[in-house]
């Protein structure tokens, strides 16, 4: 078949000076791929944009067709073609990206095991054997004929034999705990399916379900399962079936249906075990029902209606269900209600609201409440006893995170807390709620060289906002290190979602720290770290304060002597990488190279397009486009939109063919329309990863030679070789 896909060459033998050295620009002796062009005009609110690019996006129906058609022909002749420039513009970085990719993979612990975690009777817990991929997932009895002997009842390694991605899901344990329920998924589309595992006899179940979440929740009698579908085009979760074990899914019996599709559904258990319960939500709405876990087949009750701005979770405690709300609350609040009496004029205060302090979580023990909270933009653990008396556990470092994990047993005084900051290895303490003693189990080891927390600096600074708002920024350095206009500088944010980016250890980083690159963290707005009103700055109509908080964070870092323009770099992925797009077009200027991976960067077309993932239940988080006031708003700052023709920096963008998240459309349009506008003479590069989605790769190993060619990319361009 004829392709109708054509290359225009540039083929440039001139060099110039890079920006920030004398290094010539080896890139212009390559051929780079310039896509065709085919105008579509797209049109609401009498406003016409033209996408040359729109011919790009493909069905899933044409990337799973065992014969290509001409557009697929063109879209991965397009795709490869990027690739193959990738390739012979960073062939000159090789050594460079084996050596990082070798320090990164050589700091990881090759034989590692996780702390154990109790669950009805055994310790599970998972372990790498040397030079394993993929985990094992294991357990051992506590008590009984088998006490402490190990059983393997997943073999990761095996399993993922012969896949180019294997994704392992949630893994749920029957009560009786002599099965289990597992999810797979081999294509990276966040599609599973949910087997079944005899754990006596080892054998597989004949039962399989397929197109769902992953994640399968027991009833207590050992033989019903509910789990939850995706919309197979939008792959919006919205149905939940109830399973048998022994019937065919087409037998299934549909519990429930999401008929709302700006929301998404699911199930899971209370940490008593006592209730089955369903959620639905969205950005701005939640609703709860629940089931009685030994009568799986009654009939579901809702705890509260949905209401529009209302948002609540809850959890089991004796004869009450505890809810985390923002009912009159916009930082949350705890209240309780009687199981018998659930809707919100009966909802009483256990924590009431605070407006300096964030309610993050709560987690129920037979003698404490535990919540964690959120102070001045850091996480706090705050231990509570039913009697009343409380404390809260002490940290030292300026920047941290701290975080409660696996507590899963509910008659147990010691809490499983997690700490790290960004000199600090992950660590997983034991903590007595009564004594307040802690025990270190395990520490994150850093293996292959010298490392100590002692050769690293890290603080918490604030920059002003145009707006006066101050910023925090957590940094990380090597002590010793001269701090001037010459100093490499890397900096990253999210701003999104209300999910906040926290100052974590990253093993993987020291390769920048150790080559003299400071790394700094931007908590924008958009996120969550300084509490609800931070976040609701940051979305819809004030979506502009996350990329001018980036902006001015740059702006206050190179003011401050840290770095400078020419070696001031920033990166941010998914909706961080419509923050690269944006800072991208609104300041040029202010940095060397800027990383974007899995960029969601067409912001109208994607949020017009009710049949793309994700797209329905976003509304609230970026508006509808359908409302002009939306539209117009969107349009001002749309990274797609808004590429002019103007100097760029230079710029690497990462993504995966088979993404469900943000899909390889988005990113490959934009590069294409970057390199067709863009008035200078800088890399502009695209990594397409043609196995995977929007998480990577799915070994431990295999994910870090993209951490690897993003390093390289800076580096180089700081003429740093070895």
């Amino acid at each position: 078949m004829k392709t109708t896909f054509y290359f225009m060459l540039i083929f440039t033998l001139v060099f110039t000076s890079c920006k920030n050295n004398d290094k010539p620009k080896s890139h212009l002796l390559v051929e780079a791929p310039i896509a065709k062009k085919i105008a579509k005009e797209l049109t609401i609110h009498d406003d016409t944009r033209i996408d040359d690019y729109f011919w790009m996006r493909l069905s899933d129906e044409q990337k799973n067709a065992e014969t290509p058609d001409e557009q697929t022909q063109d879209v991965l002749g397009y795709l490869n073609a990027e690739n193959d420039y990738l390739d012979k513009t960073m062939k000159h970085t090789e050594e460079l990206q084996e050596k990082l990719y070798n320090e990164i993979v050589g700091r990881i612990k090759k034989d590692d095991q996780s702390v154990p975690v109790k669950n009805n009777g055994y310790l599970y817990y998972t372990r790498y054997e040397e030079g394993g991929d993929y985990a094992l997932y294991c357990r051992k009895q506590i008590e009984g004929d088998n006490k402490g002997k190990e059983q393997i009842i997943l073999n990761g390694p095996e399993m993922a034999k012969n896949y180019a991605y294997y994704g392992i899901g949630s893994r749920s344990i029957s009560m009786d705990n002599k099965l289990m329920a597992f999810g797979i998924d081999t294509v990276s589309r966040r599609r599973y399916t949910i087997h079944f595992k005899n754990l006596e006899t080892g054998e597989l179940l004949p039962d399989k379900l397929s197109n769902t979440t992953g994640s399968a929740t027991w009833a207590n009698d050992n033989k019903t399962v509910f789990y939850t579908t995706k919309d197979s085009e939008t792959l919006r979760s919205s149905k939940i079936y109830k399973h048998i074990l022994g019937t065919n899914q087409s037998d299934d019996v549909l519990v429930f249906e999401e008929t709302d599709d700006t929301f998404s559904c699911g199930v899971y258990k209370s940490k008593s075990d006592a209730y089955l319960i369903i959620w639905s939500s969205q950005t701005l709405s939640s609703e709860r029902q629940f089931l009685d876990a030994n009568t799986p087949s009654a009939k579901w009750q809702i705890v509260q209606p949905r209401e529009k701005d209302l948002l609540y979770g809850i959890d089991h405690y004796e004869d009450s269900f505890y809810i985390r709300t923002n009912l009159d609350a916009k930082n949350f609040r705890l209240v309780k209600t009687p199981i018998t009496a659930t809707t919100k004029e009966n909802w009483a205060d256990v924590i009431p609201h605070r407006e300096d302090i964030f309610l993050q979580s709560f987690d129920l023990f037979k003698n404490h409440l535990v919540v964690q909270e959120r102070i001045n933009g850091l996480r706090a653990i705050r231990v509570l006893n039913w009697n009343g008396d409380e404390h809260y556990i002490e940290f030292n470092d300026p920047a941290y995170l701290a975080y409660t994990t696996s507590n899963l047993d509910f008659d147990t005084n010691i809490l499983r807390y997690g700490y790290t900051s960004l000199t600090t290895p992950n660590s997983t303490y034991d903590y007595d709620m009564n004594t307040k003693e802690q025990t270190l189990l395990k520490q994150e080891e850093v293996v292959g060289g010298d490392f100590s927390t002692d050769n690293y600096t890290s603080e918490r600074l604030y920059a002003t906002a145009t707006d006066g708002t101050k910023i925090p920024i957590s940094l990380v350095y090597k002590k010793g290190i001269e701090r001037n206009s010459e100093t490499p500088l890397l900096l990253y944010a999210y701003g999104s979602y209300g999910s906040s980016r926290e100052p974590t250890f990253s093993s993987s980083r020291l390769s920048l720290l150790d080559r003299g690159f400071v790394y700094a963290l931007a908590h924008v707005r958009g996120g969550q770290e300084m509490g609800r009103y931070w976040y609701e700055d940051g979305k819809l109509l004030k979506k502009k304060n996350t990329f001018t908080d980036f902006i001015d964070c740059g702006e206050f870092l190179v003011e401050e002597g840290f770095t400078s323009s020419n070696h001031l770099y920033a990166y941010g992925g998914s909706a961080g990488g419509l923050l690269m797009g944006a800072i991208l077009n609104m300041k040029p200027e202010l940095w060397n190279g800027v990383i974007a991976a899995v960029p969601f960067v067409d912001v109208i077309s994607t949020m017009l397009d009710e049949t793309i993932p994700l797209t329905t239940f976003e509304f609230d988080e970026w508006g509808n486009p359908k409302n002009k006031e939306y539209y117009d708003y969107m349009k001002s700052y749309s990274p797609y939109d808004n590429v002019e023709t103007k100097d760029y920096p230079n710029i690497l963008i990462t993504t995966g063919y088979w993404d469900s998240q943000v899909q390889y459309w988005e990113p490959a349009k934009w590069v294409a329309k970057l390199r067709d506008m863009k008035t200078d003479d800088n890399l502009l590069i695209m990594d397409t990863n043609m196995d995977v989605g929007h998480g990577g790769a799915s070994g431990r190993f295999e994910r870090h030679k993209r951490t690897a060619l993003n390093y390289a990319f800076m580096l180089d361009l700081e003429g740093i070789t070895e």
